[in-house]
Order: structure tokens, then sequence, then C-alpha cells
């Protein structure tokens, strides 16, 4: 696998050739600061530059294209990365090994016909379209509570860090789709297009210098000045003594979900140790979480952790009958005091660190994997493959007692559990 980086004024192209994949798969990310305000309109931008394009005005037209393109599948999504609110537009395609010659710059094209040429007429977007993406959109903020443990753990980072960037809710706000017109949303996309910093990744069996030619040729982005600030959020203090909240819903199975800050993370603990920490203490099936109150006491439906490194944050979750709250709070907090204490052994470092690995290895077996881990190398500093899994390998169990002293309990959330 070989990988090539080149800066081109307001983008920066990503090149890696392998031969692992049948695809190739081109990945253009757009990232801003991100603006509770913009996250709905941003989202409902995505959605609507993937539905219909000035050359196919109809969702159909478009879908049939893809299906002459061998089946090319193109998405959208949106997402919160730190401090920045990302929007991707994927293409991936057959490599033309598998298909025919000019397929490539063929669906290169078409992804430029997504991204530069809107279904726009007199600086607004197709109102056809516009209620289409309208709708959905509506739908899929009223669904946040079908899945109560999603909300549970939006509604405890609200509670933990009100208007915080890590608070704010990647399905929109419906106050802010109530706002939106095809009018104010093509001047949002002007203004999306010609500001945002940009990464594009292409990745498959390709050739550097007509990859290289083919991007400069359909995406011609204008020139900024690139935003360098820290993509990390900002170190919290956690509060003296954690709260706790109950929200009412009409479920029989309660959502637990609680916050921990972790207090000045180094490099190396925010790559490394915490991955440590969170495999042994709640992050699989041979965790202390599972083992120890899941299958010994049985008073919880599940349980399971993970290490938010760039928000500074280690989130549990657990669904339980709302009666067992007490019980399930004292021995969450138990587990975690042990970690403090030291009281696992070396062989649970060992096992966690070849998890770890088995992790690193699998990864390259999936494209967007790879691109994700390229991106964060070139984002904050991310080590190299080969280099995380000699880094990995020097974590200590005294590094991982040092990490877990950090990590305090600040918010408890509990919703529902109350129908009978």
């Amino acid at each position: 696998m070989e990988y090539i980086k080149k800066e081109f004024g307001s983008y920066n192209l990503h090149m890696v050739n392998t031969d692992r994949f049948k695809t190739i798969n081109v990945e253009v990310i757009f990232r801003n600061k991100i603006k509770k305000e913009e996250i709905t309109i941003t989202n409902f931008l995505a959605s609507i530059l993937a539905y219909t394009t000035k050359n196919y005005p109809v969702k159909n037209a478009l879908a049939l294209k893809l299906q002459d393109l061998y089946s090319a599948r193109l998405f959208p999504s949106c997402y919160r990365i730190g401090k920045y609110y990302n929007v991707d537009f994927n293409l991936s395609i057959l490599d033309e090994k598998y298909s025919e010659e000019g397929m490539f710059e063929e669906s290169l094209e078409l992804l430029r016909n997504v991204i530069f040429d809107p279904n726009v007429d007199h600086d607004e977007f197709d109102h056809t379209s516009f209620h289409v993406i309208q709708n959905e959109e509506k739908a899929q903020i009223e669904r946040i509570k079908e899945d109560a443990r999603k909300y549970s753990i939006i509604r405890m980072l609200q509670t933990l860090g009100k208007n915080l960037e890590f608070s704010y809710s990647e399905y929109g706000y419906m106050e802010d789709l109530d706002k939106i017109t095809p009018a104010n949303l093509y001047e949002f996309y002007k203004n999306f297009i010609h500001n945002s910093s940009i990464d594009i990744f292409v990745i498959g069996n390709i050739d550097f210098n007509k990859t290289e030619k083919l991007i400069r040729e359909k995406f011609k982005f204008r020139v900024f000045k690139k935003n360098k600030d820290s993509i990390i959020l900002d170190n919290i203090v956690p509060r003296k003594k954690p709260q706790i909240v109950f929200e009412e819903d009409n479920t029989s199975q309660a959502k637990l979900s609680i916050g921990c800050i972790i207090d000045h993370m180094t490099k190396f603990e925010r790559e490394y140790v915490l991955n440590i920490y969170n495999l042994i203490l709640g992050a699989t099936a041979d965790s202390k979480f599972f083992k120890n109150i899941r299958e010994k006491y049985s008073i919880c439906y599940y349980v399971s952790s993970i290490g938010n490194k760039l928000d500074n944050l280690f989130i549990i979750t657990s669904g339980i009958n709302k009666k067992n709250f007490d019980m399930m709070m004292t021995l969450i907090k138990k587990e975690m005091q042990d970690m403090d204490n030291g009281f696992f052994s070396e062989e649970d470092v060992e096992n966690a660190k070849k998890y770890y690995l088995s992790i690193l290895e699998e990864a390259i077996d999936k494209p967007g994997q790879i691109i994700s881990s390229y991106y964060a190398m070139s984002l904050w500093g991310v080590d190299p493959l080969e280099k995380r899994k000699e880094e990995i390998l020097k974590v200590t169990k005294d590094d991982i007692i040092k990490l877990s002293k950090k990590i305090n309990i600040d918010t408890v959330f509990l919703l529902g559990g109350d129908k009978n």
C-alpha cells in the first residue's frame, strides 16, 4: 500500500494505491468549525445535493446514471469530529479492470455534478426536491427518541456540557429546519463551497499521475487560507459532585448513560492508553463490566463503554430496570475504583493489546477505515499504522492506572423505565 498527500490551494489530495480491492473509492470531505445553528441546514444541504443535480433533475435519473456506471454507489454523510462538522460525499465504483475503460473519469464527472452543479433555478433549489428532503430531515429528527440508547446519550451530553460542541445533536433541530427555504439554502451552499476546508481521498489500484490530473480537472475550489486550529476539544473541569438526572419515558427498560471527564491527557494516553483502559473495563465481552456486572449479578441487559478521545470524555451506557439503578451505580464505581487501584492483571493488559492489534489488522480490509486512518494522521497527527502497532505494545499497567485516576464521573442520566 502506497500513500501520497498533495496540497492544492484550498484542498488536500490523498491517494492510496492498493490492489486489495476490486473498487475505487473516492471521498470528498468538507470540514467547517461546528456551529449549532448550522447543523440542520448542513444536513439538509448534503442530502439535497446527492438527491438530484442540474443534469439529473429527478431522483430516478440520477439512480439510472449510477446503474449505468456498473452500479456505482454515491451517498453523503454528516458527522461531528472534535470542534468541526464534516460532510462527506462517498463514491464507490468498480475498478476499470472489472468494468470498462473510462468509467473512473465518468464517475468523477458525476461526483463533480453532485458537488458543483446543484439542481438550482433562479438562485433557489428545486422546490420538488426541497420538499422531499425537508420531509426526510423532519422524520430523522423525530426518530431520535425511537432509539432510546442514542437519545439517552444525547441528553446526557446536553446535561454534561450545555452549549459545548459535544452536546449538539447531529440529527439537527426542528426549530432550525423550519427556517430553511430553497433560497437561503442556496445562499448557504455558496458559502459552504467557498469556505470549507476540503480533503479528497482516492483509494484503489490507481495511477497517481492520472488520478491527480483528473481530480485537478474536475474539482476546482476557491483558494483561501486554511484553518489550522486544533480539532481536539478544550479540557473542562469536572464537577466536584456528579449530577444525577432522571427523565421519564414510557419504556420498561431504563437507559443509563454516564459521562466521565478525562483530565488533561497526554498524546500517548489519548492515542494508546485510553484504548487499552477501555478494552479492559467495558468495551468487550471479556471486560470487567461484562464479567463482573452483567454475568455475575445479572442486573442489566447490557453494559459497555467508549473512550471519546477528541472530546476528552469516557462514556458508559447500560440498559437496566429502574429499580436496580443504585446497585448498578455502586458496581460501576467499584470497577472504576479497582482500575484506579490496579486491581487488574498483566494478562488483562496483554489480551487488550492483542485485541487492539486485531482491530488494526481488520482496518486494512476496508477502504473507508483506511481513509479514516489517513485522515486522522493528516488532521490531528495520529501515528501511521505500523508505528501504532509498536506504540500500543509500550502501554504498561502503570500507564493505565495513571490514566484511570484522571477519569471522573461528571453526569449520570437515566431515561425511562417508568412503564409497568
